[in-house]
């Protein structure tokens, strides 16, 4: 029962929620306002006044990793993850995103078969507020689709109410054709129900039956999910899959202005309840429809920067810094409240479909090739027209840029100068764990799983990894040490707050340079990145407000040149001026 609400006014009800929600429902507005109105306060969510800290500043790092990425005999792997985090990790990181760590039927946990349990595979939700202890978590929620096997598809196929309206029956006849799609597979599955044979629609997968977001009761059962999720801790809810979300015959069904209603709602839900949560909308498309999330301030707090990953792959292979320079120039501003997610890898591929319209055909095939050779494979989607177009480019970030021939220090030095230019970035920066312990490709879990993703989410043993980590030798150690360093640096530096300015300069074809402002100092960063096997000599004075200006990489301090300055091989500069520019 819940508590009277007039006695906590900061989760007072207005009708300010009942446009958006006759929107969405027509002629069931107030019944959904009141609705929502008695769910305030589930799982203590919303009771008592609720602070509205900052969103975010220089030292908000996020680590993206599945619960099991680490195991170990002796204790369940999120608490191995725990201990693996506090003993590395303390000060380099802020945020971990676990993702989806719900019982699952198939795609490594995004076929969630209840989103209310933790997998016993992985632990419990004892185990989760204990990480929680420690460092802020973002969660994944699933929302565009459930497992086949979950309870509810299972009422579906039994006629059971609510549950038998809770996903998309459609009729083989029906025009289709417009349907965007991120997979080969059929869009429409059919089922064996108490009512007959049904064809359902799966977006992704057969095994991934998506919900019906026009049906209220598919929309409050999972607003009472958001609310668990943020009983138990979440920081930040990363939106899997949204762009998919609303679906209507006719249209291609991505991007509906239903489903921009919806991230609107769930951000004014928030704003009242949780003001200090976080939305990251996950929509692996192109740049202006990507940020199109962001909405006037009033959708997602953060968008993937999806144009990043294969843009720096491109320029580093290429060793031509220009398209990912005239495409950082072209950013803009974002609105008040917003910011990007920057990152090199996820537990995805490398999303092709950002790249349209800012690198040429011929340039992409040049890329494709290039990471074949490195042993990447190829993920394709279907197109309304019948044929296929690249989605996706499967490899770990330290085999594609590492190479299988070359000096293995100018691959390092590369697979570093990636790693720094997406920390040197605006926005928040995060480090997919197999990009922090420069994991090869598994190519092994990628063909005996048939799944080409698999090839970068290797499993590590905890002795093992431990191991390489404690060898000098080992490339692990090298890179992931210099990392943690760099991140521990990095983090007591206010030009890095997302909100600090950023100018993108231009100095030679093969330098990509930029100069972040801390918004609430004088302190500049000049970042210099050489996309070059070969050293280059760029003059960099005018450009350094300090005389003797701080170079975080090296911690060392400098002496303002007064002529062209060396940068090494895929080297990386980062001169720090504090002040007005006199020490």
């Amino acid at each position: 029962m819940n508590p009277d609400l007039n006695k906590f006014p900061s989760i007072e009800i207005t009708d300010r929620f009942r446009p958006r929600l006759e929107r969405l429902y027509p002629g069931r507005g107030r019944q959904c306002q009141e609705r929502l109105r008695m769910m305030i306060g589930r799982y203590g969510v919303g009771l008592g006044p609720v602070p509205s800290p900052p969103y975010w500043n220089e030292r908000d790092v996020v680590l993206i990793t599945y619960g099991d990425s680490i195991t170990s005999l002796f204790r369940s792997p999120l608490a191995t993850l725990r201990e693996f985090a506090l003993h590395h990790l303390a000060r380099a990181v802020s945020t971990i995103h676990i993702l989806p760590f719900h019982p699952w039927s198939s795609d490594d946990g995004f076929a969630v078969k209840d989103y209310r349990k933790v997998d016993e595979a992985l632990g419990n939700w004892e185990d989760v507020q204990a990480l929680r202890e420690h460092f802020d978590l973002m969660f994944d929620w699933v929302l565009n689709h459930v497992s086949s096997r979950s309870d509810w598809f299972r009422s579906f196929r039994n006629c059971i109410l609510p549950y038998r309206n809770y996903f998309i029956v459609e009729s083989p006849r029906t025009d289709l054709s417009q349907v965007v799609r991120p997979r080969t597979s059929p869009l429409l599955t059919p089922v064996l129900t108490k009512a007959g044979r049904k064809q359902v629609w799966t977006t992704f997968s057969e095994d991934q039956i998506d919900l019906d977001w026009r049906n209220p009761d598919v929309f409050f059962e999972m607003l009472d999910i958001l609310f668990g999720y943020l009983s138990h801790g979440a920081r930040i809810i990363r939106l899997d899959a949204v762009a998919f979300l609303w679906k209507k015959a006719g249209t291609g069904c991505l991007h509906l202005e239903e489903t921009h209603e919806v991230v609107r709602l769930l951000r004014a839900i928030l704003d009242l309840v949780s003001p200090g949560t976080l939305l990251l909308t996950e929509t692996n498309v192109p740049h202006q429809e990507n940020i199109g999330y962001l909405g006037e301030g009033n959708e997602a707090h953060m968008v993937y920067q999806f144009p990043l990953p294969p843009l720096l792959l491109h320029g580093l292979i290429r060793e031509d810094a220009r398209p990912l320079t005239r495409w950082a120039r072209s950013l803009g501003r974002l609105p008040p409240g917003s910011t990007f997610l920057n990152f090199t890898a996820s537990h995805d591929g490398i999303g092709m479909r950002p790249l349209e319209g800012i690198l040429p055909e011929e340039e992409i095939r040049f890329l494709c090739q290039e990471m074949e050779r490195r042993g990447a494979r190829l993920s394709w989607r279907s197109r309304p027209d019948g044929s296929q177009s690249l989605y996706e480019i499967n490899v770990t970030w330290y085999s594609a840029l590492r190479g299988r021939s070359e000096n293995p220090d100018l691959g390092e030095a590369r697979f570093l100068c990636s790693q720094m230019v997406s920390l040197a970035l605006k926005g928040i920066p995060a480090l997919y764990i197999h990009s922090l312990l420069a994991t090869p490709n598994d190519v092994q879990g990628a063909e005996e799983s048939g799944m080409a993703r698999r090839i970068n989410r290797r499993k590590w043993k905890e002795g093992e990894l431990e191991e390489v980590l404690e060898d000098p030798r080992s490339h692990h150690h090298r890179i992931f040490n210099r990392l943690v360093e760099i991140l521990r640096r990095r983090n007591n530096c206010d030009v890095f707050h997302p909100d600090g300015d950023q100018e993108v300069i231009e100095l030679d074809d093969r330098i990509f340079c930029l100069l972040r402002r801390a918004p609430r100092s004088d302190n500049e960063l000049l970042c210099a990145f050489n996309f070059s096997r070969e050293g280059i000599r760029v003059d960099l004075a005018p450009r350094i407000a300090s005389n003797t200006p701080h170079e975080l990489v090296s911690n060392s301090r400098w002496t303002r040149p007064a002529g062209p300055v060396l940068i090494e091989p895929f080297g990386v500069l980062w001169l720090l001026s504090t002040g007005s520019g006199e020490d």
